[in-house]
Order: C-alpha cells, then structure tokens, then sequence
C-alpha cells in the first residue's frame, strides 16, 4: 500500500511536499524537483524556506499559518527563487497532516509553475492597451511594436508629431503597459498656463508663499509620485523652467514654492511636442541638456497624410465607436465618404477625422454615411486622392490595402478611390497587381 502511496506521490504533475511541526522538509515530489530545480536529497531535511527562499516566508508563510492556525490556504500567490536564482511564481495550497488519532504531525504543500499563465495573461494586457492605437502604416507598426519594451523600462520618452497625430494616445499606452499602471497618470498642457502658474502647478507651493497662498498646495510632480506625468508641447516651457525640471530629472528633487525643504518624486516623466526640438536648440528657446535627459527613447509619429492607408480603418473605428455612444443605427460610411476622405489633407490629422465621423453622425439619419454628411471643408476637397496621385510613393501600398479591403471588386475599390474603374485596371497592370 506504502508503494502504491509513493506511486501516486510522485505522479502527481503539481509540486508536492510535506514538512513536520517545525517545518523542516519530510518529503519532495519530482513535481517539486523540476519546478525548484532542488532534488529531494537537497530539499529533505531542509527547513521549507530555505529551499523555497519567497518574499513571504518569515512573515505571511502559509504553511506557518496552516500549523499554527490549522486552517488551510487555498491558491495563494507567492514568487520563489529557484536554484538557479530565477524569481517564478508560483499558486500555493496547504493542508494539515494528522495521524491515526487526528494529531497533527505537519502539513502538506501543493504548489504549480504560473509562469506560462502570467506570462500570456501579460501579452493579452499589452493586446488590450494597444487596441486603440489603429493603423497599417509601417511606421506605426514598428512603434507600436516598441511600445511594450519602452513601457516596461523606466526611461523617459519623447513622443513627437504633429498636433492631434495622437501623442497623448500613445504615452497612455506607455502608462498602462508599465508597471506603474496602477499609479497616478497625470498629464500637463506646457502652452496652457504662463511660466508663474506653470512653475507652481509643478511643483506646488506652501502657505504665505505669494498673496493668495493661503494654504500649502502639491504639485504635479507630487500628485504624479509612483506613477507618470506626461510633459504636453513641453518645447513652449520656459527656459528658466526647464533648468527646474532638468534637476527633477536627474535626481528627483525639487522645491516647492516658498519652500526651503527638498522634496523627492518617483514620477516617470514623458515629454511630447509638435515643434521640432533641434530648432528650438538653434534659437535658444530650448536647452540642449535637457532635451537629451527627455530623449532617452525618441518614438515619432507620422501625420496622417503620410499614412493614407490607415484613413478607412480609422474611420471605421471612430464609426464603431460613436455607434456605441449614440446608439444610431448607421452601419458603414459609403465608398463615396470614404474617397472624399482619402482626398482630404487632414491638416488636424486623427484627431480632425475623429471630428468628421463625429459631425456625419449628427447630420446622417440613415444607416449609411455619405458625403453630403461629411464636414464642408472635406467635401469641398479638389485635390487627388491622397497616395494615388501619379509619382506618390505609396501608391501600390494604397491600391494593395483598398482592393483587400473590398475583397477584389475593383469597381468598390475604384469607388473608394474615387477614380475610374478602367483608371483602377491601368494601375494595376502598372503594378503588376492581381485580384
């Protein structure tokens, strides 16, 4: 019977043992030896945390709890460090061992390898944080590819592009991919307030310290602690500022106004502007040190116009979106809308194409938005479809993605387009292209 007891013992897949009243090791399964990477010859005899050396061992130790308390723990979170000196988490469920007259003489552990679970459960968090960055450009692919790397460090980053190209989108990724997550996440307007409230929004400011200080007020850089604060067109700081902020940057210190204490802040600063750094350099608007401590990680991101492919499928998600919101009925913008959109320049980049879908649900009572429910200044629009004008360098790239999207009916995808159907056959001898 003993036999058939090992059998099972060292069958089981879980990590397995037991310990006596004093929690030293009686017995390690072969669950148990891969999982810790310690044999049985290593581990028995052993007092439990010696082996299993977890965060919680002398503190919250569950199998401690179970001898003490005789109550069982059931699938708690703990992570150990292997033999190799690896950190694994781990699910731990205890129990009491009693003899044939209900003594106790120790306690049973069960525990499993939650690496693989955690480690996909992370890629499913990254998948959901970056849902709402929508796009097939290259460009922003590769972006959207370092966003994961870039949010788990604890760098600081410079996000540039032009106004409404979605700077703010992207550093709320970076906060909510990083392990910061759970903490503040604060964003500032640089061009919003003059260089007085500006100071004083950042670092705060005590009691007296001007005539309407009548009580001591934090800062961003206070409020922001332990999680992130994201710098808005930070190129339009005062340069007296910006040498304030290059000594939070390098040391975490600051002073309140007012104040002759330091202060210290564990805030994780990202910076953002539509101006291009380097000329502001040249004309001494923006201090040469401080934008290489901002630019450990430089992330740019293209104007929509120079991402023309990515037109339809935003549109479509701002569609979903406000279909959502508005609870309308309208089901699909036409190829018509859509060529009107492609032949718009889009100065306001996503954030004027968020606009346009917003104002053809207003105007649009139907299930289908047409131009007429497109803002003036898109329909009014006389320039070539953006990407298929003849010498534009993403032309084939443009053709390609409108055709996938309609499936090979050459005549929708002329229509969304907006050029001929026999104009569409030219090209795609041109190219070489095949439905």
């Amino acid at each position: 019977m003993e036999e058939v007891s090992e059998l099972i013992f060292q069958s089981i897949s879980d990590g397995v043992f037991t310990v006596n009243e004093n929690r030293i090791i009686t017995s390690f399964n072969r669950a148990a030896e891969e999982i810790t990477g310690f044999s049985a010859g290593e581990a028995v005899g052993k007092h439990c945390f010696d082996i299993f050396r977890t965060e919680v061992c002398h503190t919250r130790c569950a199998l401690k709890d179970t001898l003490q308390h005789h109550d069982p723990v059931e699938n708690a979170r703990v992570n150990i460090i292997t033999r190799q000196g690896h950190e694994l988490p781990i699910s731990v469920t205890t129990t009491l061992l009693k003899d044939d007259g209900g003594g106790v003489v120790g306690a049973v552990e069960f525990f499993r390898d939650l690496s693989d679970i955690e480690h996909l459960e992370r890629r499913l968090d990254e998948r959901r944080a970056i849902d709402d960055i929508v796009s097939v450009n290259r460009e922003m692919q590769k972006l959207v590819q370092l966003l994961p790397d870039v949010a788990k460090s604890e760098c600081s980053v410079l996000i540039e592009g032009p106004s409404g190209s979605g700077k703010e989108l992207v550093a709320q990724v970076i906060h909510n991919l990083s392990p910061r997550k759970y903490g503040p996440y604060i964003k500032l307007n640089c061009a919003a307030l003059p260089a007085s409230l500006l100071e004083s929004e950042l670092f705060g400011y005590v009691k007296g310290a001007f005539t309407d200080a009548k009580r001591d007020k934090p800062g961003q850089f206070c409020l922001a602690n332990g999680g992130t604060l994201l710098l808005d067109e930070i190129s339009e700081m005062d340069v007296s500022l910006q040498v304030k902020l290059l000594r939070v940057l390098n040391n975490g210190e600051y002073r309140p106004l007012g104040s002759t204490k330091t202060m210290h802040t564990d805030a994780r600063i990202l910076a953002a502007t539509n101006a291009d750094l380097r000329k502001c350099i040249e004309s001494g608007t923006f201090r040469e040190d401080l934008y290489f401590r901002i630019n450990v990680v430089e992330l740019r991101i293209p104007s929509l116009r120079d991402r023309p492919n990515d037109i339809p499928i935003l549109a479509d998600f701002f569609l979903r979106k406000f279909q959502g919101k508005t609870g309308k009925p309208i089901e699909r913008l036409s190829p018509e809308a859509i060529a009107s959109l492609r032949k718009y320049h889009f100065p306001g980049n996503v954030r004027e194409l968020e606009n346009a879908v917003e104002h053809a649900f207003v105007m649009c009572h139907g299930e289908e938005i047409l131009p007429g429910h497109l803002p003036l200044a898109i329909t009014r629009e006389s320039e070539g479809v953006n990407g298929v004008t003849p010498g534009k360098q993403h032309e084939e790239d443009v053709i390609v993605e409108t055709l996938r999207r309609n499936r090979g009916n050459r005549t929708l995808a002329a229509k969304e387009l907006g050029i001929h159907r026999s104009t569409l056959w030219r090209k795609m001898k041109t190219y070489g292209l095949d439905t």
